[in-house]
């Protein structure tokens, strides 16, 4: 069966759906696109911008700078922080879109590479949908372009059988592409970025022609070398790219500023209801994950083994959502331990053999003899029976 087609016009707040049933509207979404979800705000940033543009930019490296980072306009119109973080990294990394190198955000699974990427393009091309989602499968021609088979073998190799990749699009039209997760493409494939890159142009023998980026088009790529299956970039590729490193969130209170505003913002989108006193036990999943990731508790008194997971902030965010569902539909609507234990339990056994030892452990030395935990620590136990 033929999937229904979706047009999406950037900023208008509204999708077309060209198959059979009604109109979707991207309030229907089940998650919509950063330029619709935040359109209210990208268009008051537009209207507050009155600084110098570069080509083809919706916004001003200084509102784009804002839109992520959050702020009050003029006019009272409130943009909420896409990221918690370093203020100079967005600065950097915004810098460097306006120039002629490449963006990658580095960083390890979890740090909101992609969430950052999707908001930077959407800020500055109003168009996050140009995208190459990078996997171990990931062919030349998602890159590069393709070709309609049908086109080609009717009539030859001609502009019209010819596909542009995501990539292509973006150089034609001066805006920017997005290339996830660049370290799980396969090393030959990877380096077809580097011509597009160094000279901006994208070669197509077969018509004896190439393609010419304007000015505008620039590329985010995201990549993390600290998970499996990854494929080291060639220094090549590596130096048309400027670097900018994601970290971990620096502080328990930033990192459980993050947990909540997700959240807040998952359980609308899910029709879940208002978390009504939910800040103990994201408090409590945040503090588990920064415990075992960093090998010791929060007062530096105790030594804790690491499990084999990274426990980043995205995986808290999830078990807290799954928390909440649980709540919502099981419950009384009140997140307590019951809800996230199983979730946290999910979260740090990924070796039933290694990381049910470290997950024990933990829970007799440290949760145990916490105060106020004894009924956190009486709903792990619960679970890892």
């Amino acid at each position: 069966m033929p999937v229904p087609e979706t047009i999406a016009t950037p900023g208008s707040g509204v999708e077309t759906d060209t198959g059979p049933g009604r109109p979707q509207t991207t309030a229907e979404a089940l998650r919509p696109h950063a330029e619709h979800a935040f359109a209210r705000e990208l268009a008051a940033l537009a209207a507050a911008d009155d600084r110098p543009r570069p080509a083809r930019w919706r916004l001003s490296p200084w509102a784009v700078a804002t839109y992520l980072l959050g702020g009050t306009l003029p006019d009272g119109t409130v943009i909420t922080p896409k990221y918690v973080g370093p203020r100079r990294i967005v600065e950097v990394a915004v810098t460097t879109l306006a120039t002629d190198r490449a963006l990658l955000l580095l960083g390890v699974p979890g740090t909101a590479k992609t969430w950052v990427s999707e908001h930077l393009a959407a800020a500055v091309s109003g168009d996050s949908t140009l995208l190459v989602q990078g996997t171990a499968g990931t062919p030349e021609e998602a890159i590069r372009y393709g070709w309609n088979y049908a086109q080609l073998l009717a009539h030859g190799p001609s502009r019209d059988a010819l596909v542009p990749s995501p990539v292509m699009r973006a150089m034609t039209r001066g805006m920017t592409a997005r290339v996830e997760e660049l370290t799980r493409i396969p090393a030959d494939v990877q380096d077809t970025l580097i011509t597009i890159l160094s000279e901006k142009t994208l070669p197509v023998p077969e018509l004896g022609q190439e393609v010419q980026a304007v000015p505008g088009f620039n590329l985010i790529a995201t990549a993390n070398d600290r998970d499996r299956g990854v494929n080291e970039l060639s220094s090549a590729l590596r130096r048309r790219f400027n670097t900018v490193v994601l970290p971990l969130p620096a502080t328990p209170e930033a990192e459980v500023d993050i947990v909540s505003r997700r959240v807040e913002q998952l359980g609308r989108s899910l029709e879940l209801p208002a978390l009504p006193d939910g800040a103990d036990e994201i408090r409590r999943v945040v503090t588990v994950f920064r415990e075992l990731r960093d090998g010791v508790t929060t007062d530096g008194r105790t030594r804790v083994k690491s499990p084999s997971g990274t426990l980043s902030t995205a995986e808290a965010i999830s078990v807290v959502t799954g928390g909440l569902a649980l709540a919502a539909h099981f419950g009384d609507g009140v997140l307590r331990p019951a809800d996230v234990a199983a979730g946290i339990l999910g979260a740090v056994v990924r070796d039933p053999a290694a990381d049910g030892v470290v997950w024990q452990e933990y829970l007799e030395t440290v949760v145990r003899e916490r105060d106020g935990w004894k009924d956190f620590y009486r709903a792990c136990r619960e679970v890892s029976a």
